[in-house]
């Protein structure tokens, strides 16, 4: 069965650094794709960064570039989002997914709904 569990999340004033952590078993990590989406209250499910694991390449919604960085450790079967000089605006519970049959460009672009397997989710608060 995968499994997917975040954790890191946490209060943080604006400007601050939270590091979130995706711990995956029960699949073959490095033929996966694995993305970080977010819930703000209020709001609809969004892709906020992805990592295809056969090659490292990336996705980062136009809203983090430049302040959050997504990497994966394939001895951990853990992949991380680095979260820096974070905004009010980042506050929602951030959901850790794996998909095996997209890649991380595609992750963040296709319908939320067709992905294959999710986390419980970690809520991070952002406060001015």
């Amino acid at each position: 069965e995968v499994q997917l569990v975040e954790s890191g999340g946490g209060l943080v004033q604006a400007g601050g650094s939270l590091r979130l952590s995706c711990a995956t078993s029960g699949f073959t990590f490095e033929h996966y794709a694995i993305g970080w989406f977010r819930q703000a209250p209020g709001k609809e499910r969004e892709a906020v960064s992805c990592i295809t694991n056969s090659d490292g390449s990336t996705y980062y919604a136009d809203s983090v570039k430049g302040r959050f960085t997504i990497s994966s450790d394939n001895a951990k079967n853990t992949v991380y989002l680095q979260m820096n000089r974070l905004k009010p605006e980042d506050t929602a519970v951030y959901y850790c997914v794996a998909d095996g049959e997209t890649t991380a460009q595609a992750m963040g672009v296709l319908p939320w709904t067709h992905l294959e397997s999710w986390g419980q989710g970690t809520l991070v608060t952002v406060s001015d």
